[in-house]
């Protein structure tokens, strides 16, 4: 499989993994798929990921991760999947808040992230179970721990279009 991951660091935040982990991570992500795919990871600031949730989903606030998949013409042979912006400070704010390691959040958003490019979603239980078994799969393939750990975590269920993905979970900046 050959795979082009571009990593861009927007934030002056000095938590955010190295390119190589999170390159792991995506790696891992696109595995099951098993086809040529290029993707950008863009790690932005809680301004930038407002700006983002505000323009392409009308919600005035910063979010965790926002997947933009790639709408490319059925004639353009091309294996771009789109783009993934995480925002460093609502990762590092969740971690502390669900009581869970900063490193092992940072995979989760990232595979997250790159599952939508892949056209998987959670807008219905049943789509919201495959999601979280691969996700679980693949972090724990990567020796992380289950990212839902218990039945009460659940996943927000509105989509908004397939121009941009609906995150994990939204939350208010405080």
């Amino acid at each position: 499989m050959n795979t082009e991951i571009s990593i861009q660091v927007a934030t002056d935040d000095d938590e955010v993994p190295p390119p190589q982990q999170l390159r792991r991570w995506a790696t891992a992500a696109l595995m099951h798929d098993k086809q040529p795919a290029e993707v950008c990871i863009r790690i932005v600031d809680q301004q930038e990921s407002q700006h983002l949730n505000q323009t392409y989903r009308q919600k005035p606030y910063p979010t965790n991760v926002l997947s933009f998949p790639a709408a490319l013409p059925d004639d353009i042979d091309s294996s771009l999947l789109g783009d993934v912006a995480i925002c460093a400070t609502i990762v590092k704010q969740e971690a502390m808040e669900q009581h869970k390691a900063i490193e092992a959040h940072w995979c989760h958003m990232v595979v997250h992230g790159l599952l939508h490019l892949q056209g998987f979603d959670h807008c219905n239980d049943d789509e919201a179970a495959i999601m979280e078994a691969l996700e679980t799969k693949i972090l724990t393939g990567l020796a992380y721990p289950p990212p839902y750990d218990n039945a009460s975590e659940q996943l927000g269920n509105a989509c908004i279009s397939s121009d941009i993905t609906e995150t994990e979970g939204d939350r208010q900046s405080e």
